[in-house]
């Protein structure tokens, strides 16, 4: 029985309208004659075909289907065969079809999945569902592609005027090239990568992006528009232009769907071309609780006590990008007070904070961070942040800036916390200076953290379970009380693993959390730093004061489903 007639026999109809409709319903889908009426509402009508065709009616969140899903059904085949994919799990891909009962559309959907090899289940949808959903595809390779075709047009219009192909450095102001860089920066924004690399290859231009602390490949684009891509870039962030030689470092901020975000750039000379770096400087998403950050019990309990002295030194280490500025601005957050006058050097300014005067170095004029800091103590401070203790002048700086009344934050490099000790004295500060100002220091790693929604917990494999027994063995009581871990058997231990939904675009996981290591200053502390130095003496006392280890405190994240037992060994095997 057609959809007319039975809206005809529920009464949602009366039996004239019925005629009308059945008459315009020969030269078109009955589906559309109706809903172009307005007899029936879109829901009403398509409800009533899934009980007919026996195929549920799919309710979807047009915000959580994801790029890689709709990318399975090209955008062509989508529109024509008003059909599209909605989720892919491990084992099907769910696509939403306007006319299921389309047998070209269900030929089409058979060819699809034996090309990219997945096995489907169909939903039905309504075509306001499937108009939401088209308007999705708009993916980075289309955007910049349909630029590039933009920019092979003019090209082709500059040869017939008689010109050549050689300023591309005129064409970076252009409508395509501008297209193009402005598609890669919301690409990265909207992604929430942390960083965009533009590389050039002997052949390609290679466009990748930083994902949860990995780099993915995204886009090659013609090598021959490297140096337009580059100049555009350099205008925005007001660098020299037609100086390739040497490298150059700058920023600019863009508006992205209301939101100011920053970009710090950085060009460097390679025998290929210029290299570009862009940091992504998103501040809202970057001014962040300990708690967000992953800081929390004993540790967060010790920092914030710490941080309540009206002096002394804190600091923050670890390896490149893992994340001691977040946890800095973090500790800044808490002490921005009216009260307070709070003055930082930086290298670079990152985010820009209300109420704190923040300065960038630079060294070129010979504006250091020791140089800086001389002139920061005449502005009368109550909190001086440097961006890092690099040199033994800097250091005794920070150490003379802390003896005298103020607090002062920075980082080290160096592989845990118990290190700024013995990295503090080979920089040439006095042994008998740290216990006075020395009030606590944080190491730091990034791990990937695991989706919420899609997590699944597993029993973990024999070795795995030796490991963390082990590591529970020695923690401090305190911690195992904490996460009640003190009774555990191997039977009791569960871990989890990465699986992959719409909400995490399929990557099993959302976000980075921090692994912690809070070495605090106490009297027995301060008595051992006065007799050995040494970092495994500091340790084994340090320890029976009740710290935890770095990868201690992974383990407990593991155990808690925040993250994988592979992803905390990832970070702290390389210590």
């Amino acid at each position: 029985m057609s959809l007319i007639k039975q809206l005809a026999e529920k009464g949602l109809i009366d039996q004239e309208k019925a005629k009308v409709l059945e008459e315009e319903a020969k030269k078109g889908k009955e589906e559309e004659v109706i809903l172009n009426s307005g007899a029936v509402p879109e829901e009403v009508l398509f409800k009533i075909k899934s009980e007919n065709l026996s195929i549920p009616l799919k309710e979807v969140d047009v915000e959580k289907v994801t790029l890689k899903a709709l990318e399975l059904i090209p955008e062509e085949t989508a529109k024509f065969y008003q059909m599209i994919p909605l989720e892919k799990t491990e084992k099907t891909l769910e696509v939403g079809m306007v006319y299921p009962e389309d047998l070209k559309a269900q030929e089409v959907l058979k060819f699809w999945a034996r090309q990219k090899n997945f096995n489907y289940t169909v939903f039905l949808i309504t075509p306001d569902t499937l108009k939401k959903l088209l308007s999705q595809y708009r993916t980075l390779k289309e955007e910049v592609g349909q630029a590039l075709e933009e920019l092979e047009g003019e090209l082709k219009e500059e040869k017939i005027k008689g010109r050549t192909e050689e300023d591309y450095e005129k064409i970076a102001e252009d409508a395509p090239i501008t297209k193009i860089v402005a598609v890669i920066l919301r690409h990265a924004v909207e992604g929430s990568a942390s960083d965009i690399h533009i590389e050039p290859t002997r052949t390609k231009l290679r466009i990748r992006f930083r994902f949860l602390g990995e780099l993915h490949s995204s886009i090659f684009l013609p090598i021959k528009i490297h140096s337009a891509v580059v100049a555009r870039i350099k205008i925005l962030s007001n660098l020299k232009i037609d100086e390739t030689r040497i490298p150059q470092d700058g920023r600019f901020s863009t508006n992205v769907a209301g939101k100011i975000i920053d970009y710090r750039v950085s060009t460097f000379p390679t025998s290929l071309g210029e290299k570009v770096a862009i940091r992504v400087l998103d501040p809202e998403a970057s001014i962040k609780t300990f708690e967000d950050l992953g800081l929390r019990g004993r540790n967060l309990e010790i920092v914030k006590e710490k941080i309540k002295k009206p002096y002394g030194l804190i600091l923050v280490t670890g390896p490149t990008g893992s994340g001691k500025t977040t946890t800095l601005y973090a500790v800044l957050k808490l002490l921005n007070k009216d009260e307070s006058n709070i003055v930082t050097l930086e290298d670079p300014v990152e985010y820009l904070i209300d109420g704190i005067n923040q300065s960038q170095v630079r060294p070129e004029i010979e504006y250091t961070f020791a140089s800086g800091l001389r002139h920061i103590l005449r502005q009368d401070p109550n909190v001086i942040m440097v961006g890092e203790i690099r040199d033994e002048e800097t250091a005794t700086l920070a150490i003379h800036a802390a003896l005298t009344g103020h607090i002062v934050l920075s980082t080290l490099h160096t592989n845990n916390a118990l290190g700024v000790v013995p990295r503090l004295i080979d920089m040439g500060i006095k042994p008998y200076l740290l216990p006075p100002t020395l009030q606590v220091a944080i190491a730091q790693r990034l791990v990937r953290k695991l989706c919420k929604e899609c997590r699944k917990k597993v029993k973990p494999t024999a070795e795995v379970k030796e490991l963390i027994l082990k590591k529970i063995a020695n923690m401090p009581d305190s911690y195992k009380s904490e996460a009640k871990l003190g009774g555990k058997t191997q039977k009791e231990i569960y871990v989890y693993e990465p699986v992959g939904c719409s909400k995490c675009a399929q990557t099993g996981f959302s976000g980075r959390i921090a692994l912690f290591e809070v070495f605090s200053s106490s009297p027995a502390i301060i008595q051992e730093i006065s007799k050995d130095l040494s970092e495994a003496n500091l340790l084994k006392k340090a320890r029976e004061e009740g710290m935890m280890t770095i990868d201690q405190d992974g383990i407990l994240k593991a155990l808690e489903g925040l993250t994988t037992i592979e992803e905390v060994l990832r970070v702290t095997e390389e210590r």
